[in-house]
């Protein structure tokens, strides 16, 4: 339980961390939020728990090949800001957006052969 207490707020600490950053500089709020240190500690959590590298591994294709449809929300999101959209209907839409980019990217996959 205390295992699981610490990935928990190790985890949320980095977040809010991010958001502190970014409060005082986007650039560096971008820099941190854009590096995989969730990914690193889910993978990290992993292996600490199982030890299994194929695991790991698989976990790693597929946060490749989604990384790719995520950007959409990055894309979409100044967009709408810009046009002068209500931030949370932005948000909302840019989610949307980035939902049917992940759908598509999946089916993509799927139709060349590769599984997630």
């Amino acid at each position: 339980m205390v295992y699981i207490i610490l990935k928990i707020v190790l985890s949320a600490s980095l977040i809010v961390a991010i958001a502190e950053v970014a409060k005082r500089s986007s650039f560096m709020g971008g820099l941190l939020a854009s590096l995989p240190l969730i990914s690193i500690l889910a993978m990290i959590w992993i292996y600490t728990e199982t030890k299994d590298v194929e695991k790991i591994s698989q976990l790693s294709m597929s946060i490749f090949w989604l990384v790719i449809p995520s950007l959409t929300l990055f894309a979409t999101l100044p967009l709408l800001l810009k046009k002068g959209l209500n931030f949370y209907l932005s948000l909302g839409i840019a989610a949307l957006i980035t939902i049917m980019a992940y759908y598509a990217m999946i089916w993509v996959l799927g139709k060349i052969g590769i599984e997630l």
